[in-house]
């Protein structure tokens, strides 16, 4: 190693210094008039390599400063932990340039959740702030008094979380200051009111106020448990009516407003066989009655292929002018129009409908919900005696345990018979001495 240089740091001389170096340097004649004085005023320079032999320097008031941070870096770039400070002056917006092409999610529906994060709540806050200067206790106190809801901050710090620890990655901080933020929004408890699905009785009064070309969806939804998605991208091929089974293989989301084919179902347990009751083979022979379609098996790169979906919208089929060329509709339903159109004004007919203010986001939300279909047949094969197994495989969960505590409620009359068997409805009990 060669000798350390014996003037570094060194002091700058300044223009404005009266002291003999900075005025042999500057003379006063062409550079300006100045008091003399004996000591220079000059910044102390510390110039330095980095572990790939760059050299780099950087300015201090003080020579003790200047010292002590060249005694710093060295043992830094000796340990292998010296970090550019340059790199880390990059801001969050353009880190987010550069980080989201390589971390974007391929399922629409995790990306647009993600866009979300970002754009609403994490752009706004700290897009102009530099990485380095970004610390724990801000984002903390940030977290607490703008992050509303607890789903929401969950969400928030994941995504925020995952940038900043890839720039730690790539070296351009040092720690990542989100490891110690903290989620500080409670988890909602909600009341079992508005978890609770509707009696089979009130599944029945709704069937009736929904028109009639949309019961064959309900009808499936109640003997399938299947989700919104699966049951609008269910495919024809995919359907068997002399088993009596139905495969979920591609699902239906709307991404932003287009609706999109995908194959992966919500998680990997998603990929199942459904088995078909006699009323939901009857609801989707009834579909295909109205609109055949066609069971050719073509993959997602195919594109949507709507000729293939069993249920589909009324106008599925029609054709209408364009830009001066004739479509025809595709006749894919859609979630938000369903709801809208079909499902709200159903309840309300009937006298079910309630208006729920959400504990996380704030919004009125409708009960009853077409998703409690999946609530309402868990608990329906529960009170049966299937076991949680089986169900978690029809339904499509990851976790049986989660399918017992998300899903499954208790069934009409069950107070009666907690109330029969805490009363003692059997055979009396009693006492015996224990030695």
């Amino acid at each position: 190693m060669g000798r350390r240089a014996s003037n570094n740091p060194r002091q700058l001389r300044q223009k404005s210094c009266g002291c003999p170096k900075c005025m042999e340097e500057y003379p006063p004649g062409q550079f300006g008039e100045r008091n003399r004085r004996r000591d220079c005023i000059g910044s102390w320079q510390a110039r330095y390599r980095d572990a790939n032999g760059t050299q780099k320097a950087k300015n201090f008031e003080k020579k003790k400063e200047a010292d002590a941070f060249l005694d710093k870096v060295r043992e830094a770039v000796r340990s292998g932990t010296y970090l550019d400070p340059k790199r880390g002056e990059i801001t969050l917006a353009a880190w987010w340039k550069e980080w989201w092409p390589g971390h974007e999610p391929a399922r629409p529906t995790t990306r647009n959740r993600k866009l979300s994060a970002w754009t609403a709540h994490i752009e706004p806050k700290w897009g102009r702030r530099k990485l380095a200067s970004i610390r724990a206790a801000e984002v903390q106190t940030w977290m607490r008094t703008t992050v509303k809801g607890h789903a929401t901050q969950v969400k928030v710090r994941e995504l925020f979380r995952a940038m900043m620890r890839d720039a730690v990655v790539d070296e351009r901080i040092a720690k990542n200051p989100l490891d110690t933020v903290t989620i500080t929004a409670t988890a909602p408890a909600r009341h079992p009111d508005e978890l609770r699905p509707p009696t089979e009785a009130q599944y029945a009064e709704i069937r009736e106020a929904i028109p009639g070309w949309y019961q064959p969806v309900v009808d499936f939804a109640h003997e399938t448990g299947m989700r919104w998605g699966e049951i609008i991208g269910l495919r024809a091929c995919y359907l068997d009516l002399e088993e009596n089974t139905a495969e979920v293989r591609h699902i239906i989301v709307d991404d932003r407003g287009t609706v999109v084919r995908q194959q992966m179902p919500k998680t990997i347990a998603g990929y199942r066989t459904v088995p078909l009751t006699a009323r939901a083979v009857e609801a989707a022979q009834l579909m295909l009655e109205r609109l055949p379609a066609s069971r050719a098996v073509t993959d997602v790169d195919d594109g949507l292929c709507p000729e293939e979906l069993v249920f589909r919208g009324p106008q599925a089929g029609e054709v209408r002018p364009l830009k001066g060329e004739k479509v025809e509709r595709a006749g894919v339903l859609r979630g938000n129009n369903f709801r809208r159109r079909i499902w709200i004004p159903a309840i309300k007919e009937v006298g079910l409908a309630r208006l729920i203010k959400s504990p996380e986001t704030g919004r009125d939300e409708y009960w009853p919900r077409f998703h409690d279909y999946r609530h309402a047949l868990a608990s329906r094969l529960h009170a049966a005696g299937v076991s949680e197994k089986d169900v978690q495989l029809m339904l499509g969960q990851e976790r049986g345990g989660r399918v017992t505590w998300l899903y499954t409620h208790g069934s009409e009359g069950a107070a009666d018979r907690l109330r029969t068997a805490l009363e003692g409805g059997g055979e009396p009990r009693h006492l015996r001495a224990v030695s």
